[in-house]
């Protein structure tokens, strides 16, 4: 289990406090420089906890989280605090242990570690779940895909949008490809957080 605001035994070393959380389990235990080392943490392993700073104590809190090689992990916010290159060895840690078969139970209020992360997403409003599903079922089954696309039109660029089932109804669209004169076409599916406040009628909090 990983905490948001993990707490350590502020006095002692971080290896020392892997030492000693080490210690409790009755299973056999990974190497705690092996931990410090993968999130960049292996120089400052003899620094006392006290003076690191929050981004530092996360990474710490993570790794304490595997220390016996859990089957099911409870991850609270695993990414608050962090610069992009820390948290992407953080993500990149939590996708190694997904492919090893681990259960992992994440509450994040950032919309993209959920969209990466997980294979099915729950959003929970006041205690209450709102709804369950993966993600992909999810923009499924609350949106209907946009098409953006652009075309000349008497040599000035337009762009217009449309739903992907109304596509082939288009004029506009289906005239710049008789004509050849479509420029650039993509799809735009609506995030998660689209459908959070679809669901909510509110923004993430």
């Amino acid at each position: 289990m990983d905490f948001e605001f993990p707490n350590f035994y502020e006095k002692f070393t971080a290896l020392e406090n892997l030492k000693y959380f080490a210690s409790i389990y009755s299973v056999r235990t990974t190497d705690p420089l092996e931990l410090l080392e993968k999130v960049g943490l292996r120089p400052d392993a003899g620094k006392k906890v006290s003076s690191y700073s929050k981004g530092m104590k996360m990474r710490l809190g993570f790794i304490r989280s595997l220390l016996h090689d859990p089957k099911l992990l409870f991850l609270d916010e695993p990414t608050s605090g962090l610069d992009p290159a820390n948290a992407r060895v953080l993500k990149d840690m939590i996708l190694e242990q997904k492919k090893k078969g681990k259960t992992i139970i994440l509450t994040t209020h950032n919309i993209h570690d959920a969209e990466e992360l997980c294979d099915h997403v729950a959003f929970i409003v006041d205690g209450t779940v709102k709804t369950i599903d993966s993600p992909h079922a999810l923009r499924k089954s609350r949106f209907d895909t946009e098409v953006e696309y652009c075309f000349s039109d008497n040599r000035k660029e337009r762009q217009s949008v449309c739903t992907l089932s109304s596509l082939a109804d288009a004029r506009d669209f289906q005239t710049a490809m008789k004509n050849g004169t479509l420029t650039s076409i993509h799809s735009k599916e609506p995030t998660l957080e689209d459908i959070f406040i679809s669901l909510t009628g509110r923004g993430l909090q």
